[in-house]
């Protein structure tokens, strides 16, 4: 099936769904793990580490209740409440360094104290740098899966649903992995407390679990309840965002258009919309927290009460009252915490699925099994033999497109706008499959080549040259370690570059500001014709690439674009006269349709299409379906800016 078929067929409306994910998601988290996997020995030490930080965190309190106050203070060795050997112990530590008991007690707790602290900061340490490190691979393996996505896939997916992707999904799942860690080392202590006070008191133990449920229930609704507004919290901060990054990047047209107030206007009544829905997240937060708070004030209230009579009655220890208070707080924290954990799990399985979403999305440009070798020079024949191509296919935009050009030769693609000039650029270069027809490269057709082989013979010069981050230099060689610092400095004396790259601080070695803006577009354009020389392409392609230049640096652009297709294949998409006179072939298209094709005299002494553009001195007219000048009532001809770029 071909590609624009195949695209047709595929939903892409679900990279702008708004997923909800399931609670718990196996067959997810399984997924997730074999990024985990290759640091599984680090988790396995995460794992002792917080059962070591959970025991002691228990024996603290142990320490506290049963050592210093019913031994050391009261007096009272023996009890049915467990001290798990901690008064054996300490009786141990005074015999050997013959002190007071209360010293030793200190001297325990201090020990697990520091035990307690340094397994405890390893274990969230060698945690968060497991996750860390498994969703790097994630996320490399992500931008690694949608870099290899065809053209024809982003024509159809917003770029910020990638982004989002990239950034923010796999930013909520370290958000679940961290929480479901620390999660686990809530829990170990409440199993450890809540089998101790069984042992203890069975009774009192029930009433206070009772409360358990209780705050399960309150963090269950508070949770549903904060969910819907926590939603808008996020999209009234996207839309503040959005807001600000479109006033920003667009400040010279505020300034000139007196639009400050306006803006200024719009941007209050959206963050009025925020903080609205951030008072009521604080309220919800506030109320929640003082329910929990009452209910803990409750839970105080019964061991006092039902402890103290114990104590009273000499069935529990008051050491036993107090590891009660203190292992209350065992009890209610996990619920807590799993409650808060239970909205990081939505928003993280939504993730999850946005991600997996984008990395099962198989999209790609057909690929030849075995592709053929490419010779290590190539002559540079270009031949397309009855194209049919569509964007979607019930809109057609080449329709049986046949051209040969011959290699070294230079050919001028001329047409209204939507003729299909730069889809014949994109195909050639392997960017879409097509439906029909073939395209050969020196007698080698494209199907049977790999799409890598193909991009590297072939240079494109486009009017809107992309800068990357990094110096001149890094944007003339583009990591190709074939292309040495001399041959790029050769490449760009070549084509006029360096007399600007010389004048700059740190010459070659200058860093670019974001996509260039500290270049001027004549600089930009030399620049890109310095990229393309230093690769060396058999092929060249030019889109409008003389377009929007003074004409002090077109003189330069002119010369270094003479010296560019020396020997090699040239492509031209351009309406400027000279450049088009210079070709060696001229095609002109129309709706798709290949409608002139011959030499510059050639096409003029027809009287066709390009005689009507060349008469109109390339103004912008609109053409009928017949390829004459559509005139208005008076005889003038009508504005369509026909020679622009038609994509």
């Amino acid at each position: 099936m071909s590609e624009s078929n195949q695209s047709a067929q595929r939903n892409y409306a679900m990279f702008d769904a708004e997923l909800s994910g399931a609670v718990l998601n196996m067959h997810m988290l399984g997924r997730i793990w074999r990024w985990l996997n290759p640091y599984k020995l680090r988790l396995l030490l995460s794992a002792v580490l917080i059962l070591i930080t959970s025991f002691f965190a228990v024996i603290m309190e142990i320490i506290i209740s049963r050592v210093l106050v019913d031994y050391v203070i009261i007096g009272e060795a023996d009890s049915n409440m467990p001290d798990l050997g901690m008064i054996e112990l300490t009786k141990w530590v005074t015999t050997q360094l013959s002190i007071e008991p209360i010293y030793s007690a200190g001297i325990l707790f201090f020990c697990f104290m520091l035990i307690f602290s340094v397994t405890g900061h390893f274990h969230r340490l060698t945690l968060v740098s497991t996750i860390v490190k498994g969703l790097r691979d994630l996320r490399q393996d992500l931008f690694a899966h949608m870099e290899t996505r065809p053209n024809s896939f982003y024509d159809r997916v917003p770029i910020g649903r990638i982004m989002t992707r990239v950034t923010n999904d796999i930013e909520a799942l370290y958000e679940m992995l961290r929480g479901m860690g620390g999660l686990i080392g809530e829990f170990v202590p409440f199993f450890v407390a809540l089998t101790i006070m069984l042992s203890t008191s069975v009774e009192l133990t029930l009433v206070l679990l009772t409360l358990v449920p209780v705050v399960g229930i309150a963090t269950f609704f508070f949770r549903r309840a904060t969910r819907e507004i926590f939603r808008l919290v996020r999209n009234s901060v996207s839309e503040l965002n959005q807001n600000l990054q479109e006033n920003l990047s667009g400040m010279q047209v505020v300034q000139l258009s007196e639009r400050q107030d306006r803006n200024l206007d719009i941007y209050t009544r959206i963050n009025k919309s925020n903080r609205r829905y951030e008072y009521r997240s604080i309220n919800l937060s506030t109320l929640y927290g003082a329910f929990n708070d009452s209910l803990a004030s409750i839970g105080l209230g019964v061991i006092i009460w039902y402890g103290g009579g114990e104590v009273v009655q000499q069935e529990m220890s008051l050491g036993g009252v107090i590891l009660f208070t203190r292992f209350m707080n065992m009890l209610f924290t996990p619920v807590v915490m799993l409650g808060e954990q239970l909205n990081v799990l939505f928003r993280a399985m939504a993730s999850g699925e946005r991600i997996f979403q984008a990395l099962d999305w198989d999209e790609q440009i057909h690929e030849p099994e075995k592709p053929v070798q490419l010779p290590q020079r190539l002559n540079g024949k270009v031949e397309f033999r009855h194209v049919d191509f569509g964007y979607t296919p019930d809109i057609p935009i080449l329709k049986d497109v046949s051209v040969s050009i011959e290699a070294g030769q230079k050919l001028a693609i001329v047409g209204p706008t939507g003729s299909g000039k730069s889809t014949m650029i994109r195909l050639l270069g392997r960017f879409y499959d097509f439906k029909r027809g073939m395209i050969f490269l020196d007698d080698i057709d494209l199907n049977d080549l790999h799409s890598r082989d193909i991009r590297r013979r072939i240079g494109v010069v486009l009017q809107d040259f992309h800068i990357f981050s990094g110096t001149i230099l890094d944007n003339i060689v583009l990591g190709n370690e074939n292309i040495s610092r001399e041959h790029a400095i050769e490449a760009a004396k070549t084509v006029n570059a360096d007399g600007f790259i010389s004048e700059l601080p740190a010459g070659y070695d200058t860093e670019l500001v974001e996509r260039g803006a500290n270049l001027s577009q004549g600089q930009r354009q030399l620049l890109a014709f310095a990229r393309v020389l230093a690769a060396d392409p058999e092929i060249l392609v030019l889109d409008e690439a003389t377009a929007s230049i003074d004409t002090e640096t077109e003189i330069l652009i002119q010369d270094g674009l003479r010296k560019l297709i020396v020997g090699r294949t040239s492509i031209l998409i351009a309406h400027r006269l000279q450049t088009i006179q210079e070709a060696d072939k001229v095609l002109v298209l129309h709706n798709g349709i290949v409608r002139e094709f011959g030499t510059h005299d050639e096409l003029l002494a027809l009287k066709g299409i390009y005689y009507t553009l060349h008469e109109l001195q390339f103004q912008d007219v609109s053409i009928d379906e017949d390829g004459n000048p559509v005139v208005d009532e008076n005889g003038n001809p009508v504005s369509d800016s026909h020679m622009a770029e038609d994509e």
